[in-house]
């Protein structure tokens, strides 16, 4: 995969306009055995743990009453299984929402990485044979367009990394800001507006409140 840095992903600047009023509500899967013991679990196709499926019927209730004009997943097993547990089976595959390929890193933990390369940082220094952050900006950006194109509040089912692109590229901030926040298993967060202005209205939350 090309290491060339795309300067418009990676800067500033999304090419999305702000086409309707509806919400972007990102949905982390429930926890696996990986995301568990803090692993990188980028294309690695795990199920859920136990807690990770009650979690996922957890966030179901959660969201059982709100209207979504449209519904996608990650192809991913564990986005999947938390969709259809969460109540919405027949969920859109969009292979954008797939996690970042971690590559040679795959499976090892940031403390296992760092005993071979101090300091490293998947933001900074990426992986070796995996995605870019370009390349999974690109991908986060077409994610962004195809939601704000939707007359009405949209839900994703996806992965940790990605949906941190995604709501820096939401902010139309760098993709590299999406450093700068954290997502935990089966948490509910919303990408909404402030008028015009992009905002992030809920974050990482991992409650038992309703989606307003």
């Amino acid at each position: 995969m090309s290491d060339a840095p795309d300067s418009d992903v990676l800067g500033g600047s999304s090419d999305s306009p702000h086409q309707g009023s509806g919400r972007l509500v990102a949905v982390r899967h429930g926890a696996t055995a990986w995301s568990v013991t803090l692993r990188h679990t980028g294309l690695s196709d795990l199920p859920l743990e136990p807690e990770g499926r009650e979690q996922a019927r957890a966030v179901g209730a959660r969201l059982a009453h709100h209207r979504f004009a449209r519904v996608l997943v990650s192809p991913l097993e564990r986005a999947r299984e938390t969709s259809r547990l969460a109540g919405f089976p027949d969920a859109e595959v969009c292979d954008d929402l797939r996690e970042w390929n971690y590559g040679a890193y795959e499976g090892l933990t940031t403390a296992d990485i760092r005993a071979e390369r101090p300091g490293w940082s998947l933001w900074r220094d990426g992986a070796p044979d995996g995605e870019t952050l370009a390349e999974v900006a690109i991908r986060a950006d077409r994610v962004v367009a195809r939601v704000r194109a939707v007359a009405g509040d949209v839900l994703v089912f996806a992965h940790a990394h990605i949906l941190r692109v995604v709501a820096a590229r939401w902010l139309e901030l760098p993709a590299d800001d999406g450093s700068r926040w954290v997502l935990d298993p089966a948490s509910v967060s919303v990408l909404g507006w402030e008028r015009e202005t992009p905002v992030i209205e809920r974050w990482n939350d991992t409650g038992g409140e309703p989606l307003a």
